[in-house]
């Protein structure tokens, strides 16, 4: 075989890295202690469906030159060609496609690798504010995670949730010691974008 398959082997790794570096990087950076740089790669995020469609297209074809039906040749002195090598292999694409797959779905199993989120237990003083964030961008449960992580780090968040299935997080806070700012900020870190806010009245008490 000529050297088709294993660059489609290395176009298919590619695209599917690239389609996962949104939730990959904002993780590394995280476990490294670097979270400044946790949004580098979030504007791939819209990139992902167009990425991940590319790696199929790229492994079904790789799949279709490997298994289509082909002539055994026989070089000039009548001898039958050798066997490919093991990266022209069945094996090979195999491995290649598995490694692929796997790389797809991170985005939608790496919340497992975040560490556990610790939220403030209020005291009676407390003035609690809960607000609501409508955000554009999230599409898997690792931005969920990122979004998580980085409004956890705030002082006096008492309740967080966020859902990338109805793009929004809800958040009840210590007033005393967070402001919404503080939130946005935090927020608009992680390089997702906040299209609308809805703030409750302010109550106090200690109850998580």
């Amino acid at each position: 075989m000529n050297g088709k398959k294993p660059n489609l082997a290395f176009t298919s790794v590619v695209t599917a890295i690239s389609a996962s570096l949104c939730c990959i990087t904002p993780l590394l950076a995280i476990i490294s202690g670097t979270s400044g740089a946790a949004s580098t790669f979030s504007w791939m995020e819209p990139l992902r469906p167009y990425l991940i469609a590319t790696t199929l297209i790229v492994l079904a074809f790789a799949w279709y030159v490997e298994l289509k039906p082909r002539k055994v040749m026989a070089d000039d002195c009548g001898c039958e060609v050798k066997k490919p090598g093991f990266f022209r292999s069945t094996k090979f694409l195999g491995i290649i496609t598995v490694f692929a797959l796997v790389m797809l779905a991170f985005p939608y199993y790496s919340e497992v690798f975040y560490p556990d989120t610790e939220l403030t237990e209020l005291d009676s003083n407390a003035i609690i504010s809960t607000v609501e964030f409508k955000i554009d961008g999230m599409t898997c449960q690792g931005c969920e995670e990122h979004i998580n992580h980085a409004v956890s780090e705030l002082a006096g968040i008492s309740t967080l949730e966020t859902s990338y299935s109805d793009s929004s997080t809800v958040i009840s806070f210590n007033t005393r010691e967070t402001s919404i700012s503080d939130i946005e900020k935090a927020i608009n870190s992680t390089g997702y974008s906040i299209n609308h806010r809805t703030t409750q009245a302010n109550q106090h008490g200690g109850q998580n």
